[in-house]
């Protein structure tokens, strides 16, 4: 089986997830968020084809990192090679973080994107938004995006975000002179 990828796999992030990650660029992305941070990613004709097999021997020879980050572009447009990369590194004990534009919700409509689902513990969901843009944000890019943990919310049925990402506005105390 055969991925489209932007790049080489990046095996060092402290910025994809929590811990240190691998993280995965595939390649395509139709969803052309206006101020994207990799729009190079868009287009479904570039980057580099790989085998899967490529991929899995990358991740096995992973040292320190917690997990992989599939991002993109946007791995659900690419459902089938994820899926058994995610499966691979769950084998291997590592967690999975993705990135999508597509909402949880828009997901849970298609049945291959609910079983790559089940192979992702963190979902980062929604476009990202210039105008909601926040350098503040643990993990996103903008405010209407949402760090899910996705097997509380497919048990759950609903949405279930991980509360200690979110940002808190900081009191700042007066000091009187």
């Amino acid at each position: 089986m055969k991925i489209r990828l932007a790049d080489d796999i990046l095996t060092d992030s402290i910025v994809d997830g929590e811990g240190l990650r691998s993280v995965i660029w595939t390649q395509g992305c139709s969803h052309n968020c206006k101020g994207c941070h990799n729009p190079e990613t868009h287009d479904f004709n570039k980057g580099v084809l790989k085998d899967v097999e490529f991929v899995k021997e990358k991740i096995k020879n992973l040292n320190l990192q917690d997990g992989i980050t599939l991002s993109g572009g946007d791995p659900f447009f690419q459902i089938k090679p994820c899926l058994e990369i995610a499966k691979f590194a769950k084998k291997q004990g590592l967690n999975v973080w993705a990135y999508t534009g597509f909402t949880f919700e828009d997901l849970l409509k298609n049945k291959d994107a609910v079983e790559l689902l089940k192979q992702i513990d963190v979902l980062v969901d929604g476009k990202f938004e210039l105008e909601k843009k926040s350098l503040n944000l643990k993990f996103r890019g903008s405010s209407n995006q949402r760090i899910i943990n996705v097997a509380k919310s497919l048990k759950d049925g609903k949405v279930r975000q991980i509360k200690k990402y979110d940002y808190k506005k900081k009191e700042v105390k007066k000091s009187v002179i």
